[in-house]
């Protein structure tokens, strides 16, 4: 069992819109190519395998909404920082491709 959060991609992109999310918060774990071909410009690229190199630069005074491209590499990125002692956490659910069907871009 998981103490971190789904967040559905449309409520992501609500908060977002709203400026209730900085883009220090929205921390996207896909490979540059991935990020290169969509991404949000509201989100920092730190793929996956180098999470562990970049705790400190993560905000730990925030809620962290972690994306990828279907939410399975979020989904473990969100268990790894919570046994790192970060708090907060969201899995965005359905990623930049659930993202991207939203804003009218077929990802996949």
């Amino acid at each position: 069992m998981n103490n971190w959060e789904e967040i559905e991609a449309d409520v992501f992109l609500q908060l977002l819109e709203k400026g209730h999310i900085e883009a220090r918060q929205v921390i996207d774990v896909r490979e540059s190519f991935e990020w290169d071909y969509y991404h949000l410009e509201q989100s920092t690229l730190i793929p996956m395998n180098t999470i562990p190199h970049h705790l400190g630069q993560l905000a730990d005074d925030k809620p962290l909404y972690i994306v990828c491209a279907h939410g399975v590499r979020s989904a473990n990125v969100c268990g790894y920082l919570e046994k790192q002692g970060y708090g907060s956490l969201h899995n965005v659910t359905g990623g930049m491709a659930a993202i991207a069907l939203l804003q009218g871009f077929q990802y996949d």
